[in-house]
């Protein structure tokens, strides 16, 4: 999924003729920049006449036309927690080991594209 496929959705969401909904969330962020490109390119407001949030918060979030609400996961602790999980599953040789779920804590980052209009810039960033 790449910002191509967003925009492509974002022109099905115009061409449906239905009023566009209060919010957008996308499964990453290139979808959602994609799906804000097309929007803003239509002349539609983002946040005033819809909301937009993504998912892994890349580094081109921040820099967007209307920077990009995201939700952030810890990549290198899931990286290293990952490669512990395969080296251990290795070392066991199948011998009484035990599969194991990790948890993490994902951080919400609020940026302009999901902002009710007035609200203070600062916060989570």
């Amino acid at each position: 999924m790449n910002a191509r496929s967003g925009q492509e959705a974002a022109r099905r969401l115009l061409a449906d003729g239905r009023p566009l909904p209060d919010a957008i969330f996308c499964a990453n962020d290139l979808l959602a920049l994609g799906v804000q490109r097309e929007l803003l390119q239509a002349g539609v407001k983002v946040p005033t006449d819809v909301a937009i949030m993504g998912y892994d918060d890349i580094e081109f979030s921040a820099a967007a036309a209307v920077p990009l609400s995201s939700v952030r996961q810890p990549t290198y602790q899931l990286g290293r927690i990952a490669t512990e999980l395969l080296l251990e599953e290795c070392d066991d040789e199948g011998a009484g080991h035990a599969h194991q779920q990790v948890m993490f804590q994902p951080e919400l980052v609020v940026r302009e594209s999901s902002r009710p209009a007035g609200a203070p810039k600062g916060g989570q960033e």
